[in-house]
């Protein structure tokens, strides 16, 4: 007798990106030349992962007494105030507002949001290009996943602006299906296509939400996984952003993985937005209890570290002087991706910046199979491959686009 509940049998044993990744490694060590491009992990150009030396050091310097003792099961006090200083800095409005939890990393944060803000049978909406696991995470709290079309399309088969039309339409629909709405957006940096919004499409997309939130309850869940890697400060979209909480739920999944290049640390958190003192008081309670009722709480010394890396002004200087040698090692390749891509004429949206960028084919398992024939991996979607340029050093972008071109 299969004791395993139906509706979790048949499920996959294993991450088809990091499936990908081994494979690629595998090759690498017996000698195989080979362009990987599937994990989302900075390497700097030797291939080794990239890691902040101030926020090793910070790890380094916790005591073991914070190491061993619990955290506060909706994290650290002291945490959740850096927190939500760094998410909402410079907007007083939605700082004093604002409550907050501590998660493993950034998907603790989304699975929070999925678990509090959906009923279970409810799909969230997102747009048709989307990290995976939004889908794993939505299947293990009992709730589904529906899309809307991300891109315009542009004249000569180029890769438009953000859809907000497909947006206004499918959240009519949701709302009309299920009287509330969960909306997922990734931004700035984008996974899988690098795309970071202008302020004035943040703008058309504000006034959208607020129109459906006057009609039932509409929260936008903005997932800031990569905003550390964007091209200009994406706090300069808030003032856009603050303009919907009269009528819209404000979340935003925030992560320590990639910011700080501790992706084991397991260091994240939700921290919502909430005008009214009364339902700011319900949010909080429910995200606590949450966590008492997933993984009970996060490790004390990661929230540690991270705190002191937000709060200690010369730790605080330092390692943001280290991210910037980052983030410029990513933007040369960022310039050699385009410089080429847009000579081999591959259609891919707008890319300034981001671990990641999704080039459009017609068959994106039958590309990503041949390019693996090359020694070049990337990861398969529906009619595209994503690109993972964090992992790829500049002199091997020429050989990456040379296997998209072909």
């Amino acid at each position: 007798m299969l004791h395993l509940i139906p509706t979790h049998q048949g499920r996959p044993s294993d991450d088809p990106i990091f499936a990908l990744n081994r494979e690629a490694t595998e090759r690498q060590k017996k000698g195989e030349s080979i362009v990987n491009a599937t994990v989302g992990a900075l390497l700097d150009d030797a291939g080794k992962l990239a890691i902040l030396p101030t926020a090793s050091r910070a790890v380094h310097e916790v005591a073991a007494e914070e190491w061993a003792a619990y955290a506060p099961i909706a994290g650290s006090p002291d945490f959740l105030r850096a927190m939500m200083d760094d998410v909402f800095g410079g907007h007083p409005s939605l700082r004093e507002s604002a409550v907050a939890a501590a998660t493993p990393g950034g998907t603790g944060a989304l699975r929070h949001a999925i678990a509090n803000f959906l009923e279970p049978g409810q799909k969230l909406l997102t747009t048709s290009l989307f990290w995976g696991p939004y889908q794993t995470l939505a299947d293990e709290s009992e709730r589904g996943v529906t899309t809307f079309n991300m891109f315009q399309s542009s004249s000569e088969g180029a890769v438009g602006g953000f859809d907000v039309g497909a947006l206004d339409r499918a959240l009519g629909e949701v709302l009309a299906e299920q009287k509330r709405a969960l909306v997922f957006i990734n931004d700035p940096c984008h996974n899988p296509t690098g795309y970071s919004m202008s302020q004035g499409e943040w703008r058309e997309v504000a006034a959208c939400l607020s129109a459906h939130g006057k009609r039932g309850a509409v929260t936008l869940l903005l997932d800031t996984a990569y905003s550390a890697y964007a091209k200009t400060d994406p706090r300069e979209n808030l003032g856009v952003i603050s303009t919907l909480v009269d009528h819209v739920g404000l979340v935003v999944a925030w992560s320590a993985s990639k910011a700080f290049t501790h992706y084991g640390l397991r260091v994240g958190g939700l921290v919502a937005c909430v005008p009214d003192a009364k339902e700011r008081a319900m949010t909080e309670a429910a995200l606590s209890y949450s966590c008492r009722g997933t993984w009970s709480n996060c490790s004390r010394g990661g929230l540690r570290a991270i705190t002191r890396l937000l709060t200690d002004p010369e730790l605080s200087v330092a390692v943001t002087k280290e991210r910037d040698g980052l983030k410029a090692l990513l933007a040369e390749r960022v310039d050699v991706f385009n410089q080429q891509a847009r000579a081999s004429k591959l259609v891919y949206p707008r890319y300034e910046g981001g671990f990641f960028v999704t080039v459009f084919c017609a068959d994106g398992q039958q590309k990503a199979a041949q390019m693996r024939e090359k020694g070049v991996f990337v990861v398969p979607q529906k009619g595209a491959v994503r690109v993972a340029l964090c992992g790829v050093a500049a002199k091997d972008v020429p050989r990456l686009v040379e296997a998209l071109r072909d």
